[in-house]
This record gives structure tokens, sequence and C-alpha cells, in this order.
């Protein structure tokens, strides 16, 4: 008790929260889906603040690009898995804390189950797609989540499925035919940082029941220009029955190539959108290319393919040196360049 006292005393001094409030927050359960620019000051904060059992899922290894804006990982972590990085670090923060660290990302197969484990999710997630399948999975479990969307200087923050307030699907009934992420566009360091302890912020008013949660409102920020407004979203009953009264189901965005004869190489995630039906590309994420090399033609050219043409820079790059390809081709612009 002596201990608490002393490490959280800032905390318990407040009339709002005091000891009860600092117990609560020790037998909290938070997930943060996505350990990169919103989950990493949002899992600090949570961290420092006490919260009991922290869940950490992200299928990615830190690179180098990361670094600008995921404060939690150094240098020398380039290559090592991001939930790993991500509890050493917490746990020298707070080695009270419990971690658990899932290795990949949010699927079918696993949402529902990793989701019912805890109270609330944060929303690190930089696709439509994820957050989706967060909204939807978070509504089957009876489980609030805090959202957050980023791009180059402008952020939204949001809780959805609180205490009878909207949905994701209320805001966005339908998925956008592009995925926007930061390696597409850009974005300014501290953008996710400000966007991140907002969220740290939501999910701890939601675990003391004290003040007024972003419930119904979309806070909108644009940190070049230091403005923000505040947007109500309501509820739409129908949203949520659809997904109530169905099973569960990935949001899936199909598209056609303009050269369908072609052969290509797409070296995304599998759940990245939009998604190609063409019968002359195979899928093959970046981290799994030296496995898979073999199914990979020698014998005509190969048009290598992400989201934004910096991951198939990088495959192009290794395979070349590597494995000696000649014949692959990099499609600079990514996968939008070459739709009809």
């Amino acid at each position: 008790m002596e201990k608490l006292f002393d490490r959280f005393s800032r905390q318990i001094k407040l009339a709002e929260l005091g000891e009860e409030g600092q117990h609560k927050l020790s037998h909290a359960k938070v997930l943060i889906v996505g350990v990169g620019g919103l989950g990493c000051p949002a899992a600090q904060y949570l961290v420092a603040s006490g919260v009991g059992k922290i869940g950490l899922m992200d299928a990615d290894k830190v690179d180098i690009s990361n670094l600008h804006r995921q404060i939690l990982f150094s240098e020398n972590d380039i290559g090592k898995w991001k939930v790993e990085v991500a509890r050493e670090v917490l746990k020298k923060q707070n080695s009270d804390v419990e971690f658990e660290c899932y290795k990949e990302n949010l699927h079918l197969n696993n949402a529902l189950e990793i989701i019912s484990e805890y109270d609330l999710v944060i929303d690190g997630t930089d696709n439509f797609q994820a957050k989706y399948l967060i909204n939807d999975s978070c509504i089957l479990a009876n489980k609030p989540w805090v959202y957050s969307s980023i791009y180059k200087f402008e952020g939204q923050v949001s809780v959805f499925n609180y205490q009878g307030g909207p949905s994701y699907r209320c805001l966005f009934p339908k998925m956008s035919s592009k995925d926007i992420s930061c390696e597409e566009t850009g974005v300014l360091g501290t953008l996710p940082g400000v966007l991140g302890v907002m969220q740290a912020s939501e999910a701890l008013k939601m675990i003391l029941g004290i003040g007024k949660v972003l419930s119904g409102k979309l806070k909108i920020m644009d940190l070049l220009l230091m403005n923000d407004q505040t947007i109500r979203i309501p509820r739409n009953e129908d949203e949520f029955q659809k997904v109530l009264n169905r099973d569960l189901s990935m949001e899936e965005i199909y598209c056609t190539l303009k050269k369908p004869k072609a052969f290509y190489l797409d070296v995304r995630e599998p759940d990245e959108s939009p998604q190609v039906r063409e019968a002359k590309v195979i899928n093959i994420p970046l981290l799994e290319l030296s496995n898979r090399v073999n199914e990979i033609p020698r014998d005509k050219k190969v048009h290598v393919f992400c989201q934004s043409g910096i991951r198939s820079e990088k495959a192009l790059r290794f395979l070349q040196e590597n494995f000696g390809f000649k014949n692959l081709i990099n499609v600079p612009g990514g996968i939008q360049t070459l739709l009809v």
C-alpha cells in the first residue's frame, strides 16, 4: 500500500480519483491494437498511470522509418518485434504491470476471443479494415474502444460503443475505397503523440468513471494551424443491428488493374485494401519473402508493388541483392497507380 501511494501520490490526491480510483486502474485491462505512433504514447501513459494489464498487439518489426514518431523504439531495436521491445521498455517504467504480447494482426479468427479478455480497446491502427473489425468485434463483445486516425498534420479521436453511444459505423457506414496511411502521405512526428495521449486519457476516464468521455463526439485537430473542433455523432441503431445480426466479417474492397496481362508481386499484408483479384498477382508480405522466394518467377517481368512504393522498393532491393533476381520492376507510386 505504501509503495502504491508513493508511486501514484499525485493521482491519488485528486478528489475524483483517490485510492479507490487507483485500485480501479490496477485491476483494469486494456488492449492496444497497433504499437506504432498512436499505440506507443498511449501505452506509456497507461502504464505510468498504473493500469494493471496491457495487451500489446502488432505483427510488425521495428523499422528505421518508425523512429521519428514511435517513441518506445531506438536504433538498436531495428529488426526486432515491436511488441517485445515495447514490453521490455514499459516493464522498466512500471514493473507491476502485466503484459500480454500478440505478434499478429487482429483478424477474424482471433478478434472476438482476444477483445473479450479486456475492458476496452485502444485503436492504434492505420487502415480502415482494422478499424471496422475492431468496431464490429467490440459491438459483439460489448466493449468500448478509443478510435484515432491521423493524416499529415491532422488527427481525429473519439470513443465508440460506450454506454449506449454510437459506433464507428454510425460515423462511417461504409469503408472508403482507399486506405490512407502515413506511409503514403507522411505525418508530423508529434501528431500521433498528441492523439495517443488523448486516447490514453479517454481510456482512464472510462476506467475511473469520471469526466466527460468523447462518446458521441468526434474531436478533430490540426496541429499546423492549431485549430480544433468537435462534431456530434448520432447513434444509428440500424448499424448496430446489422453487426449483431450477421457473422463477423472483414470489410473488403476489390479492384481491377490497368494491365491484367502483366505479372505482379504484392508485398503488402494480406488484410490491406484494396484487394486484387487478378490471377497473375501473388501476395507475399515483405517479411515472408526469404521463406517464399521460390514462388516468384524468374522467366518473366514481375512488377512489385505495395501501398505506396516504399516496401516494394525494399523488396526489390532485397531480392536482387540476396537472390540474384534481374526481372523485377518496382511500382513507385504503389497500388493506386495500377488501378483502372
